[in-house]
């Protein structure tokens, strides 16, 4: 009997050698990383930020003020665009509402029983409803790594069609945690079964637990998005996040995304970095001097 979970993995031509993905991304970045960096792809980065607060001492005020710099930033650097998303914990979702003044900055929530998705599937849909209603404009999840690695894709599958039924309009990102599913082949399958369930954004990490973004994980993701949608006209985006802090850790995802995904992908819309240092780094780069603005 034909599994629609297999044939859909199945239909996916992506590489699943590790070896080979590996040399893809030098030959990629050996080719174009330089080209890229300038202030031209900085500033466009710098507006690909989900700009990032995830910390056990996170409090109303704490966000609060987090959420004024990324106001004021629009004063101070009016020929800049702002980052893209604040991204919190969704009990602060209703804050950020509350305080954020900038139009084109989104609220983000994780949600699910972030960051290790081990809680009761009602929990994760009471959560991410909460989250909703507070103002959330975007939900990152956690891909059921242990579902997965049980081989219940149905349960993996159906959890996240449910999640992104609760989140109505809101963008669903799935965090896939690549460094717990480490080989180029589950994180190939995590990336179909995620995009067959409904996912708008495949996300590389939590950044907690478990070792962040690769640039070997976001080539094998980018190049499932692609077959993806070469094959339904979906565009499904792309986030990087866990560890990405440099400005040549950010052009070099910039590199990955342009080289395999193309021009079609570089927008906020469908390609983000979830950071909190980065930001600085960025503008500091661009501004040419030291900046601590966030």
């Amino acid at each position: 009997m034909s599994d629609k979970y297999q044939d859909a993995i199945a239909a996916c031509q992506v590489t699943e050698d590790d070896a080979q993905v590996k040399s893809a991304v030098e030959q990629i970045l050996a080719k174009h990383l330089e080209e890229n960096m300038n202030e031209e792809v900085y500033k466009f980065l710098f507006n690909t930020i989900d700009l990032t607060t995830l910390n056990t001492t996170d409090s109303p005020q704490s966000v609060a003020r987090f959420v004024e710099r990324v106001n004021d930033f629009d004063n101070e650097y009016p020929h800049l665009k702002n980052v893209a998303a604040i991204c919190v914990y969704p009990c602060f979702t209703q804050v950020v509402r509350t305080i954020l003044e900038v139009s084109d900055v989104e609220i983000a929530a994780v949600s699910g029983g972030f960051p290790s998705t081990q809680t009761f599937p009602e929990v994760k849909i009471a959560e991410t409803a909460l989250a909703i209603d507070g103002g959330a404009d975007e939900i990152d999840i956690v891909f059921n790594v242990g579902n997965y690695l049980d081989n219940d894709y149905e349960a993996v599958c159906d959890e996240i069609i449910e999640l992104k039924q609760v989140c109505r309009e809101a963008r669903l990102k799935v965090i896939l945690e690549t460094g717990a599913l480490q080989t180029a082949a589950n994180i190939k399958k995590a990336s179909v079964l995620s995009m067959y369930s409904g996912a708008d954004f495949l996300k590389t990490s939590t950044g907690k637990g478990y070792p962040g973004a690769t640039l070997e994980a976001a080539y094998v993701m980018a190049s499932c998005i692609k077959d993806y949608y070469q094959r339904t006209g979906n565009m499904v985006g792309f986030k990087a996040s866990g560890g990405v802090s440099t400005t040549q850790d950010a052009v070099a995802y910039y590199t990955i995304i342009k080289e395999v995904l193309g021009e079609k992908w570089l927008n906020n819309e469908y390609f983000r970095i979830g950071a909190s240092r980065l930001a600085n780094n960025l503008l500091s780069d661009i501004v040419g001097e030291t900046i601590k603005f966030f």
